[in-house]
This record gives C-alpha cells, sequence and structure tokens, in this order.
C-alpha cells in the first residue's frame, strides 16, 4: 500500500524544502529499537544496514524524520559549495512499467504522467541543487548531531564546473567541498559521480581517470574518514573492473546504482520535463532493481578476485522487505531506499520485523 509521500511530487522544490517533510515522516511519531546493535558499516554499529541514499532527504527535517522512523543509515542530500538553482517544476513524475526498465526501452522512451501506483517507479529531474554552504552546513551539523545509537547520517557533496573549464580548479571544489561537510561531523563522506553536472548528459563516473584523480584527492584532504563514490549502471564490465581497479584501495565504499537514464514524453508524445538537456531524466523504482542487483553482483565478484575491502551499498528498487534481502544475498554490506522509502515511511521498520 503506498502512503502519501515524505516528499510531495506536486509542490515544488523549494515548497517541499521550505514545508516539507510530509506524510508521516511528519508526524512526531519515534521508533524505538529494541534489539542488539548486531551489524557495523565502516566500523559504526547500525540495527539495520537500510536506510535513504542521497536524494529525497533534503535538509535536517527531512533527515530527523527519517532517523525517527528507522532508517537507520541517512544520507543527507547532495551539496555544493555554492547556491546553485533547482531545475523547473514538475521534478517528479510517475512511471507505470510492467517489467524492467531495459536499456532499449530508456532509449526509445517512455511516459510519465503524475499518477503514481505500484509497481512503484518515478523519473526525477532537480539538476543537483543547492543552497549556499553557511545554510547547510550548519543543518548538517545539527542533524548529524541528532542522530541516536546505532544511526548514521552520511554527507554527500559533488562539485561544480567552473566557467574556465579548469580541471585543477575543478577537482579543489570537490576537495574544499570534502573538507567543509566533514566539518560538520558527519562521520562518513559520499561524493556524488552519478548525477549530470550543468546539464551535461555525460556522467563523471564514467571519465575513470577524473574518478580516480578526484577520489585520491578527496581521500588525501579526509583521511581516515570513510569515503563512499556513488556510481551509476556500468554496461561495460570492462569499464567496471578498471574502475575497481583504479580506485578500489583508494575509497571505501561505492554506492550503486543512481538511476537509469530514459526519454520522458507526455502522453502526447512531446518531452515531458519543460526546459533544455531535460529530455532524458533519471528513472528510479522497481523496474531498475534488475540493474542495481546486477552491479551489486559484479562488484561484489571484483572485490573478491582483486582481494579488496571496500563496503558495498546497493540501490535500486528496493520497495519490500524481500528486496532487502535479494541485495543482501547478492553482496551488499548495506542497502538504500529512495523511491520505496519515499511512498512507504515504515519500510525499515517492516525489514527489521523480518531481520531476526
Amino acid at each position: 500500500m503506498l502512503h502519501a509521500p515524505y516528499y510531495d511530487p506536486e509542490k515544488t522544490y523549494e515548497d517541499n524544502f521550505d514545508k516539507g517533510p510530509f506524510g508521516d515522516f511528519a508526524d512526531g511519531k519515534k521508533f524505538e529499537n529494541k534489539d542488539k546493535l548486531k551489524y557495523k558499516i565502516f566500523d559504526f554499529p547500525v540495527y539495520l544496514p537500510f536506510g535513504i541514499p542521497a536524494g529525497p532527504l533534503l535538509n535536517g527535517k527531512f533527515v530527523k524524520g527519517a532517523l525517527d522512523k528507522g532508517f537507520d543509515i541517512t544520507t543527507y542530500k547532495t551539496v555544493r559549495s555554492k547556491q546553485y538553482p533547482c531545475s523547473q517544476w514538475p521534478n517528479v513524475l510517475g512511471i507505470q512499467i510492467n517489467g524492467n526498465l531495459t536499456l532499449d526501452l530508456a532509449e526509445k522512451g517512455i511516459v510519465g504522467n503524475h499518477k503514481y501506483t505500484e509497481p512503484l517507479s518515478i523519473t526525477n529531474s532537480f539538476g543537483v541543487p543547492s543552497f549556499e554552504p553557511e545554510l547547510w552546513q550548519k543543518d548538517l551539523k545539527e542533524t548529524v548531531a541528532y542522530a541516536k545509537k546505532g544511526q548514521l547520517v552520511i554527507g554527500s557533496f559533488q562539485g561544480t564546473t567552473n566557467p574556465e573549464h579548469d580541471p585543477v580548479a575543478y577537482i579543489q571544489d570537490f576537495v574544499n567541498l570534502a573538507k567543509i561537510v566533514k566539518e560538520t561531523g558527519a562521520k562518513v563522506l559520499e561524493v556524488n559521480l552519478s548525477c549530470p553536472n550543468e546539464g551535461t548528459a555525460h556522467l563523471l563516473c564514467f571519465d575513470l581517470e577524473r574518478t580516480k584523480q578526484i577520489a585520491e584527492a578527496v581521500k588525501n584532504e579526509i583521511g581516515n574518514t570513510p569515503l563512499i563514490i556513488k556510481i551509476a549502471y556500468f554496461q561495460e564490465q570492462e569499464q567496471l573492473e578498471k574502475l575497481v581497479v583504479y580506485v578500489g584501495k583508494t575509497v571505501d565504499g561505492i554506492a550503486a546504482i543512481n538511476t537509469i537514464p530514459a526519454k520522458i514524453f507526455d502522453e502526447k508524445g512531446q518531452q515531458a520535463l519543460p526546459g533544455n538537456n531535460r529530455l532524458k531524466a533519471g528513472v528510479c523504482g522497481v523496474p531498475i532493481k534488475w540493474a542495481g542487483l546486477e552491479m551489486v553482483k559484479r562488484l561484489k565478484e571484483l572485490k573478491d578476485q582483486k582481494g579488496l575491502s571496500f563496503t558495498i551499498l546497493g540501490v535500486g528498487g528496493v520497495t519490500k522487505p524481500e528486496d532487502y534481502q535479494e541485495y543482501k544475498q547478492a553482496g551488499a554490506d548495506a542497502v538504500m531506499s529512495a523511491t520505496g522509502s519515499m511512498w512507504n515511511p515504515y519500510l525499515a521498520q517492516e525489514i527489521k520485523r523480518l531481520d531476526k
């Protein structure tokens, strides 16, 4: 059963930021963990290695709502080093697909509308908005302090390209961001390499050399603080293997996947999301679970083959407790749910009841 979502797609990003979260995330009721702390992620004890990835938790109010409902690993939405606007509304549309969203179907195009039905799937297109560091740094610091025993708040960040297209300055932006995110007290940092930057369709995680440079520079800055890189679905095994070789000894975790980009049309066959560079948008939910599971299995195999020890965070299409179990069996050390958690604030509690 779908609940009222804590992020309201019918409201603008700004309205959600100011007035959200909505639904049961805002009811003030807190779930009490009564089990023992039997899991560890990056040596931090958690009740359950399950939570919400970067995306729907816009600010501290959203993160606190998630922590109160039993999501033990929460990710504060990706921030930047300066204020950056959100893409034009609508930013979320419902998708109705029976079966998997294959890469061929994504390229052919699918219909987006304002209906949200099961099997749950949406497209989202925000453009990685951010408020200025003075706002989010204070908010994130307070949010990190709010987490209780057995809970973890991850700080996610992304560099911003510069007008001169200077690669050195671009990498330094990541480093500077890592420094000020760490200053909030966040015990784990995540660098988002899987969202289009400034409207480009090319994802940073596919630029292996640049990814390597950024991972090494950031890790050099933050030292022993665990670093996660968030990546997209890799179609080519050789490319994924090279990525693991490049960064497997540098980073502490790899989160996969973000979304599958697809052409989004309305019922009349027109571009559904208004504005430039928005014909394609990321699709998440049930139809992309196949890709998230596949990536976890491939990362686990590569990790074992290379004798590496990075943590694998599985993301994509987790909407019920059985999905969590599938990801764990596939090799995920932790599992995250964005779309599923958005329409079911009790998903973590449901998984905990079965995880005895």
